[in-house]
């Protein structure tokens, strides 16, 4: 399914179980540095958009361009492989969580980089790390990241040198992503708190897999086997930053 299908299919309802996590936006905001006009490529609803700067907001989904609130930064409808935009258009690119949905990476980081006269911002994914319980009870879920999500060290062949920094997910996180919900995991029997992970709309038949899970929370097994995990205020669940200074 194409992104701009797919988030036209799980969109709905999107904003209101994707909502910015205040902490990872401030990583976010520090990485962009000085930057004045920042373009945000896969914007989505517009989470994780830097307040005083100029954004402009790139998004192929029609259905999650809808959900922007009002006041969020100008939408354009488009992907990542063919910016409309000139050379050096802006101070600053960012993506969010989105590279993984990109038919052509290596095109669309070429495209940010073109149209960038200075950094390059990405919040992605460590398609190698493993650290994570989910991953457990859907093992299915590891084959999907490394199919779709790129090596970090692909950042480089397409950025340049980059810098690579962890993303703790805070235990509370507000961000309804994948792993968001590592300290809550009845949450993960959800259909609604699943439905805005895309991941879990490629897996298909699922019972078994919740039948677990649910029956393992029930039991105290699973607080057996991850409890230690409750007295954290945030972990590491393989999210990573990564930035290209201007070439």
């Amino acid at each position: 399914m194409a992104v701009n299908n797919l988030y036209d299919t799980i969109g709905v309802g999107y904003a209101q179980l994707r909502k910015p996590d205040p902490r990872i936006a401030a990583q976010i905001d520090a990485a962009l540095g000085e930057a004045t006009r920042v373009l945000n490529v896969g914007a989505g609803t517009g989470s994780y958009e830097p307040q005083g700067r100029a954004v402009t907001a790139l998004e192929p989904s029609a259905k999650m361009i809808a959900q922007r609130p009002a006041g969020s930064a100008p939408a354009v409808q488009g992907c990542a492989e063919g910016l409309p935009f000139a050379d050096n258009s802006f101070d600053a690119a960012m993506a969010v969580l989105t590279v993984h949905h990109w038919t052509d990476k290596a095109r669309g980081f070429a495209e940010m980089r073109r149209v960038s006269r200075g950094r390059v911002v990405v919040l992605t994914y460590d398609p190698a790390f493993r650290d994570f319980w989910l991953l457990d009870y859907f093992p299915a879920l590891a084959e999907l990241d490394e199919g779709h999500m790129p090596q970090l060290a692909d950042f480089g062949r397409w950025l340049g040198p980059v810098t690579v920094s962890p993303v703790p997910v805070p235990h509370d996180c507000t961000d309804g992503f994948l792993a968001a919900y590592w300290r809550r995991p009845r949450a993960y029997l959800d259909e609604r708190v699943r439905s805005a992970m895309s991941p879990f709309w490629a897996l298909g038949d699922i019972s078994s897999e919740l039948a677990s899970l649910s029956s393992d929370i029930d039991s105290g097994v699973w607080e057996t086997r991850y409890g230690h995990l409750l007295a954290l205020g945030a972990r590491d669940c393989g999210y990573r930053l990564v930035v290209a200074d201007a070439p």
